[in-house]
């Protein structure tokens, strides 16, 4: 199962729409998930009818027309690992503890906000399954980082595998690039 991770689109705010390579992603993706911030309706309404399947929920910046459609907190289980989607996780400061201890139920906690890609494990007490953290940055607005950003990874098996981020070209750079992101 391909997955493709979203977050902090901001369309139009940030940028018309979302880049070529972002939509050729979604177009190959078995289910696309996104972490919050849309900004508009429309980007909302366009990813669902382009996706096999969308699993969203709403960010900060979000109006109250996005917020009647997708919830605050989305829940899905994909070939038996529970994922849940959150916009915002506050301070980066023991994130993982705070996370693992909200969210017991999860073994994949995608969220958005900081515009930071993120990728973490956390071990849980008395699990001997770690809790997968998953930010994948924003493919429009990258704020201080050096590009734009999403996610793509592969269920198989009941395992999240080949996470990988892809940077998208900026203003002055006209190439992608992919590099790891392991942040502790």
């Amino acid at each position: 199962m391909r997955l493709v991770l979203l977050a902090d689109t901001h369309v139009p705010a940030r940028a018309r729409d979302l880049p070529a390579q972002v939509w050729s992603a979604v177009d190959e993706a078995d289910v696309v998930i996104h972490a919050g911030d849309w900004v508009s309706i429309d980007l909302l309404h366009k990813l669902t009818a382009r996706s096999r399947r969308l699993v969203a929920c709403w960010g900060n910046n979000d109006g109250p027309d996005i917020r009647a459609q997708i919830p605050e907190v989305a829940r899905i289980t994909l070939d038996g690992l529970r994922f849940v989607v959150v916009h915002e996780t506050g301070p980066a400061t023991g994130r993982e503890r705070r996370l693992a201890a909200a969210h017991p139920d999860a073994d994949v906690l995608v969220f958005g906000h900081s515009h930071i890609p993120w990728d973490t494990t956390t071990p849980r007490p008395g699990d001997a399954h770690p809790l997968r953290l998953l930010n994948p940055g924003s493919p429009t607005d990258r704020r201080r980082q050096p590009h734009p950003t999403y996610l793509t990874a592969t269920i198989a098996a009941s395992t999240l595998t080949d996470v990988e981020l892809h940077q998208l070209p900026t203003a002055t750079s006209t190439r992608p690039h992919r590099e790891p992101i392991r942040r502790s």
